[in-house]
């Protein structure tokens, strides 16, 4: 009768916290054992576990149908009485211990059924001994060198040993065995899990079922995941999710055997009576009775541990319990869906959507995956997917990409396994994901458009009968052409790759509707033509190369030869035929024919000589280049044209002299005819036609000259001879002057070769250096025409060739000394002035942008980093002196967004090439920029432009202080030398002081003796009476140290405002860490590190207390919300009318009343223990920083994809520019 009492009371008091808001609440306040206030005989202990899961598995909070047994709360439970046991002991063997386990679960080395079964001897040696074992396993688990001894087991109430346990956790480091970086991490997890499986496993059919072990290892596994410690939190909620994981197994096989047993009965009990067996009727009612009272037991259970462990830590603070949680949830959802698949428990995945930590929405959509592949779950998921598929739209834009992935695959099988599938408008948020630069998105987004597609293709096809593959093209075309990304075919071809493999390569098709007429029933359009083409091409590239497009990351094996060569071969064999009728089809296209002449490249050449009957193929492929030389005048032509040529005038082939005769051919005819227009030109009496054929003729020379030697042509002086008779009649024709410098300037280029390569007679060298002096010249005089095409054109080849004639490129040949060119001063003069004109202006932007051409501003750019990388590789590499950069580096900080990476890569090399030389230059670059500023305005006092740029080129030097410190002493004489030098014509007295205050940003990156020596060089160069300047005293505040015990208010005092103070802009540069050492342990001295500011008792799951609580707030809100920031809304009308996240207010934690002699002795005791910094989980910012808020999610705001650009990278663009 006692034990009854105790029951009823345990109800009544659960009844009396209903209201109370939390969950786990009522299984807190059950488990608290009070000692009576009179001396007496103790009372017997609760029994608190089935009070607690009763009231956590009552059907009006929980997701999972409550046992229909009610005679389940009279049974006995771990909480009657611990020392209870009548099972003897054998104290001689005590088997297995906590140590041996956790060793063994470390290692990962020993069979898990092993140690499962040495400690299920022991348990049935002593289950009390047994059950202690596992406990101080699982407390070494979380890293605790704590021990839960027989005496604490017996005496003590779970609360009592989690609070002794975490005043003993007194670790120095914060790492605990689930959170230890390297392998062992992996390894302890794992093992660990698998030790909680095989647990289940051997205790399914009787040991699930004693009433003691697995509810008296859920309630501590409760109490640890509602620990401040994060090592009990983590580690405890991770067992209790993978014990109900196996729980949630073994529910499921007693369903299916009850259902097996059930229809058993009725098959028996449908029998004539005659025909019954008695006996066998009362065997299988037994065995139905005995599975429905494991089913009530193993749901009461699932219900304790969904209630009390993951309903709160699902949104924990920390996202690796989050995750397990939700990775375990989905387990549950697939492996026993009559418990949990339903709205109650899908609610948790659907807010999890919108958690701010990629691994956690990552594993929710692993459990989405999982339940969407099940087309029997399809139906339960309606109502979910009605909810949140807006949100899972918006994530394939989530900010990391493999979430986006995930999201992808999961709106795949959204589309293939439910009837709604997705509408075309919601398929519009994928589409465009297969120009994504990151690949493996591409490839989800390109699987996603496949299936589409496909589904398409079937239902026209039982319409018309249409072969597959070409269907599947023309709708590929289409979707092409209406994507608008015209230069990304690569992207789009790549993408598909993996799953249209055979459609891309089936070439025959893609030939059979390109030479089909358009007029034809199933002929293409125009511009259907045109797509086609570009991705046949992209799709022979990438089969005969097998290699990503530009931008995006190989995330697999590039093919060997062996496994390209199929391809290759099959591509030539198909090709050779019909290339010369494609190209003789669209000879007239320029944009379909320069696609076309890439086709060769992709070709195994070899196979020309395989057979007579393809030799005739490529004399009609030669043959028709020709043609199209002739017939077209469009760069992008031509240069495929010179490719092409290039590749077939290779040695390597055994037919090069044939291609190398029909070359020489066609360039003979184009000489012969451009002789004939030149002499009327240079006469004066040719017309506009011969002068546009002039033109056009020379632009085929100009660029087939780039891929064939053309000395032998003799078209050197012709060309100079027009260049100059064009500039003396001020008559400019843009398009034959341009061919004209290149033809020369590619003369003089391949002259050059051929003299490295065979050195040609001491007079021949000098009339080639005699040609080289005059087309500078001529070149010189271009940069100051007004012809931006014309002008362009010489700056860009006056820099090749004064590199190519350098004194760098005669190094290893000394009879090609003779060649070396050096630029006269007033082509110097000439160069930088082109730099101030056209690079470092804002004039073209500005009426660009006026016009709004934004591709051609695009344009503009891109050409001007070229040349100004030009003029950075004459500084890099001696053409022109250090001293030459200046003009470069005094745009660094203007024209840092357009320029900058290219200005700090010739900075940076030019420190290598001479440091002290590359710091003066620095320097000089800010005298110029000053001297600059006072011609302009002689009063002016701002010099905030200047100094950002000071800054910029102060953090240059790097953070190795004794490495730079003789460029920096360098400069700071420079500087100070040029503050106080003698005044030159019209220069007022002093007028440079101010220039201190541009130096003094350098000052930070100056060692002590140096910033001495530096004090001593100033009072030698600076007049007694300056000393008092504003600047002066500025400059030498800069080069004291920090370290004195002067205050920093007094220090300050003296400076005229706060914003001309160099003290503050030092204090900023402090907090980058760029100062030394003796500055920085002042700056932490004086700062508020060292302030009143207390570290908190609990900060690992507690949150931050706001400044003032509500009226409103109920007194009720407990510590079950500990280290949670969501509300979980817990009826059906909430899930339905909304499903956003919402923060909690933070609450104060209370505190149970205690009537123990010496608890509040005892609970100081423990808060002072827990200010321990090993205990403090993070600090507040990166706590917050995890929270789970009303947001919609980084990935909303952030694009997740970026169309990859056809340009190179920037590290690639670098390379190519200097190189």
């Amino acid at each position: 009768m006692p034990a009854e009492d105790s029951v009823e009371d345990s109800l009544e008091e659960l009844d009396d916290f209903s209201d109370s808001g939390s969950d786990f609440e009522a299984t807190v306040k059950s488990t608290k054992r009070t000692k009576p206030a009179v001396p007496g005989p103790p009372p017997p202990k609760r029994p608190r576990r089935k009070a607690a899961l009763t009231a956590m598995s009552s059907p009006s909070t929980s997701p999972i149908p409550a046992s229909p047994d009610p005679s389940l709360l009279q049974q006995p439970s771990r909480g009657t009485n611990r020392q209870a046991s009548h099972r003897p002991v054998n104290e001689e063997d005590p088997g297995i211990s906590a140590v041996d386990i956790y060793d063994a679960v470390c290692s990962g080395k020993t069979a898990m059924v092993t140690v499962v079964d040495e400690w299920l001897d022991c348990y049935k040696r002593s289950r009390e001994t047994g059950l202690l074992v596992l406990i101080n396993f699982i407390v070494r688990s979380c890293g605790c060198k704590g021990v839960v001894s027989r005496e604490m087991f017996d005496s003590m109430q779970n609360a009592q040993i989690i609070g002794t346990l975490t005043k003993e956790f007194n670790e120095e480091s914060v790492n605990y065995p689930l959170c230890t970086p390297g392998p062992l991490l992996k390894r302890f997890k794992a093992s660990l899990c698998e030790f909680a499986r095989v647990l289940v496993h051997s205790c399914r059919n009787s040991l699930v079922y004693d009433e003691y072990l697995f509810p008296s290892l859920m309630a501590l596994l409760t109490g640890l995941s509602d620990s401040q410690v994060r090592a009990f939190r983590h580690t405890s909620t991770l067992l209790a999710m993978k014990l109900m994981t196996g729980l949630a197994k073994v529910a499921m096989i007693v369903s299916v055997q009850l259902q097996t047993t059930q229809r058993q009965y009725d098959m028996e009990n449908s029998k004539e009576a005659h025909d019954r067996a008695s006996d066998r009727l009362e065997e299988l009612q037994a065995t139905i009775s005995e599975l429905l009272e494991n089913r009530a037991e193993l749901v009461s259970m699932m219900n304790g541990t969904f209630r009390g462990v993951f309903v709160h830590r699902y949104r924990d603070l920390l996202p690796e319990i989050r995750a397990a949680c939700i990775e375990e949830l989905g387990v549950w959802l697939r492996t026993n869906p009559e418990d949990f698949l339903n709205d109650g428990c899908l609610k948790y995945l659907g807010w999890t959507l919108y958690d701010k930590q990629s691994p956690v929405r990552l594993q929710c959509v692993h459990a989405l995956q999982g339940l969407y592949q099940e087309k029997e779950f399809i139906g339960r998921l309606e109502f979910f997917t009605s909810r949140f598929k807006e949100r899972m739209l918006s994530m394939v834009l989530d900010k990391n990409p493999d979430v986006a992935v995930e999201v992808v695959n999961l709106l795949l099988l959204i589309q293939m396994n439910t009837e709604e599938g997705l509408s075309e408008e919601e398929c519009a948020h994928i589409y465009p994901l297969v120009y994504a630069a990151h690949r493996g998105l591409a490839c989800a987004a390109g699987s996603f458009l496949y299936k589409k597609l496909k589904c398409v293709i079937v239902e026209d096809n039982q319409e018309n009968g249409k072969s597959d593959n070409a269907e599947f093209l023309q709708i590929l075309i289409s979707f092409y052409i209406q994507s608008e990304f015209h230069e990304h075919g690569a992207y789009l071809v790549d993408s598909l790759w993996s799953v249209a493999g055979s459609e891309l390569r089936d070439w025959e098709a893609m030939t059979t509707l390109l030479l089909q007429d358009s007029g034809e029933e199933q002929g293409l359009m125009y511009e259907e033509e045109g797509a086609l083409i570009d991705l046949m091409m992209c799709a022979m590239r990438q089969a005969a190369q097998a290699t990503p497009p530009v931008g995006r990351t190989q995330g697999k094996k590039i093919l060997s030869k062996k496994a390209k060569r199929p391809d290759t071969r099959r591509i030539t064999t198909h090709f050779i035929p019909l290339l010369p009728q494609l190209l003789a089809k669209y000879s007239a296209d320029a944009v379909k024919v320069s696609l076309l002449l890439k086709a060769p490249l992709y070709f195994d050449l070899q196979m020309y000589n395989s057979s007579p009957r393809l030799e005739k193929y490529l004399d009609l492929l030669l043959s028709q280049i020709c043609d199209i030389v002739a017939k077209h005048t469009d760069v992008t032509v031509l240069e495929a044209s010179a490719h092409l040529a290039s590749t077939f005038r290779s040695d390597y082939y055994t037919f090069s002299s044939r291609a190398h005769l029909a070359f020489s051919q066609l360039l003979d005819g184009l000489t012969e005819s451009l002789n004939t227009y030149l002499s009327d030109v240079l006469q004066g009496t040719a017309d506009d036609d011969d002068v546009y054929n002039a033109a056009n003729t020379l632009k085929r020379i100009a660029v087939l000259r780039s891929a064939k030697d053309s000395t032998g042509w003799r078209l050197f002086y012709s060309c100079m001879e027009l260049l100059k008779s064009r500039m003396e009649s001020r008559e400019l024709d843009k398009e034959l002057m341009v061919s004209a410098l290149k033809c020369a300037a590619l003369h003089l280029m391949w002259a050059k070769v051929n003299a490295v390569n065979a050195t040609p007679a001491e007079a021949e060298l000098k009339r080639l250096k005699k040609e080289v002096r005059s087309f500078c010249s001529v070149s010189q005089t271009c940069l100051s025409l007004n012809q931006p095409d014309i002008r362009d054109q010489a700056f860009e080849l006056l820099c090749d060739l004064l590199l190519l004639y350098s004194a760098n490129s005669a190094r290893s040949e000394t009879a090609l000394n003779v060649l070396i060119h050096l630029p006269s001063d007033s082509l110097r003069s000439e160069m930088a002035s082109f730099l101030m004109d056209f690079i470092f202006s804002d004039t073209e932007e500005t009426e660009l942008n006026v016009e709004g051409e934004e591709e051609m501003k695009i344009t503009l750019l891109q050409k001007r980093r070229n040349h100004l990388a030009g003029y950075c590789k004459l500084v890099i590499y001696g053409v022109l002196d250090l001293t030459a950069a200046t003009d470069v580096f005094k745009h660094y900080s203007k024209f840092f967004s357009d320029y900058g990476d290219i200005i700090k890569e010739t900075l940076s090399r030019s420190k290598l090439i001479n440091p002290v030389q590359s710091a003066k230059t620095v320097c000089l670059s800010l005298q110029q920029l000053y001297s600059e500023m006072l011609l302009e305005d002689p009063s002016r006092q701002d010099h905030s432009e200047i100094r950002e740029l000071a800054k910029r080129l102060a953090m240059s030097f790097g953070i190795n202080l004794h490495r730079v410190r003789k460029p920096l002493m360098a400069l700071h004489m420079d500087g100070v030398s040029f503050a106080f030098r003698e005044p030159q014509d019209g220069e007022k007295q002093h007028q440079n002081v101010a220039f201190l205050e541009i130096l003094s940003e350098f000052s930070f990156k100056l060692l002590q003796p140096d910033r001495a020596q530096l004090a001593a060089f100033l009072k030698t160069k600076c007049p007694s009476a300056a000393l008092s300047w504003r600047p002066v005293k500025m400059y030498q505040r800069s080069l004291e140290t920090r370290s004195s015990s002067k205050p920093r208010e007094q220090e300050g005092s003296d400076a005229v405002s706060s914003h001309e103070t160099p003290v503050a802009k030092r204090k900023r540069t402090t907090a980058q860490g760029s100062v030394s050492s003796s500055v920085r342990g002042s700056w932490l001295d004086s700062s508020s590190i060292n302030g009143g500011l207390h570290t908190p008792a609990l900060t690992s799951t507690v949150q931050k207390q706001p400044a003032r609580q509500p009226a409103s707030r109920k007194p009720q809100d407990t510590e079950s919300d500990v280290g949670s920031v969501l509300n979980e809304p817990e009826s059906e009308d909430e899930f339905s009318s909304g499903y956003q996240m919402r923060k909690v207010k933070a609450t104060q934690r209370r505190q149970p009343v205690s009537h123990q002699t010496g608890s509040t002795s005892n609970q100081q005791d423990l808060n002072s223990n827990f200010d321990l910094l090993s205990l403090i989980e993070e600090n507040n910012e990166e706590r917050e920083e995890a929270e789970i808020e009303d947001y919609r999610s980084d990935s909303d705001s952030e694009s997740g994809y970026t169309l990859p650009s056809t340009r190179h990278s920037l590290a690639s663009a670098l390379d190519e520019l200097f190189e």
